[in-house]
């Protein structure tokens, strides 16, 4: 009688350890997944204003696991040299010339509508983007330390960590990208 009251003992304790461990290691393979494909990104200056605010929490979609990267979409990046992470939008594409005239940007000759643009500057500047890079600006450009300030105004893809998904921390918000 011993035997069986012990043997019911341990089953009913793998039983209750199998209920409860099945769910937490799905839990963790979940998140190990979930890690590995999304981050989330603290924004560090002022320079998307309106459409994100200093310390907005992002959630960012790991390069790896993007397709394509589009005109408009924000980014997360390392720019060459930093060791810091910019969070910017991408204004020009691989191969596209694009223009600043007193602030309008023009891509390949043809005006950009830029709904999400929060202060104007006056800048005059052409770049031409090289293949398998990036240009990006702030949305704020009248305070905004982008390609147009930098000594290497392109970003290679390389260096591109992901595109922002959506902002999860103070409210979360899907943002804008025309």
């Amino acid at each position: 009688m011993k035997t069986k009251n012990k043997n019911s003992i341990i089953d009913s304790f793998w039983n209750f350890l199998s209920k409860l461990l099945l769910p937490f290691c799905i839990l963790c393979v979940a998140l190990v997944l979930f890690l590995n494909i999304f981050f989330i990104a603290k924004v560090p200056s002022g320079s998307m204003l309106n459409t994100i605010k200093i310390g907005d929490m992002l959630l960012v979609k790991n390069s790896f696991f993007c397709n394509e990267i589009k005109r408009g979409d924000i980014c997360v990046f390392k720019k060459t040299g930093e060791n810091f992470l910019l969070v910017k939008r991408v204004v020009g594409l691989p191969g596209e010339k694009v223009e600043m005239k007193d602030g309008t940007v023009y891509i390949n000759d043809k005006k950009l509508k830029e709904s999400y643009v929060s202060s104007e500057c006056d800048t005059n500047q052409v770049f031409y983007v090289p293949d398998n890079s990036y240009l990006f600006l702030g949305d704020n450009r009248a305070n905004s330390s982008d390609a147009r300030y930098w000594e290497n105004p392109y970003i290679n893809k390389k260096y591109i960590k992901g595109i922002v998904q959506c902002k999860v921390y103070p409210h979360y918000s899907k943002l804008k990208n025309n």
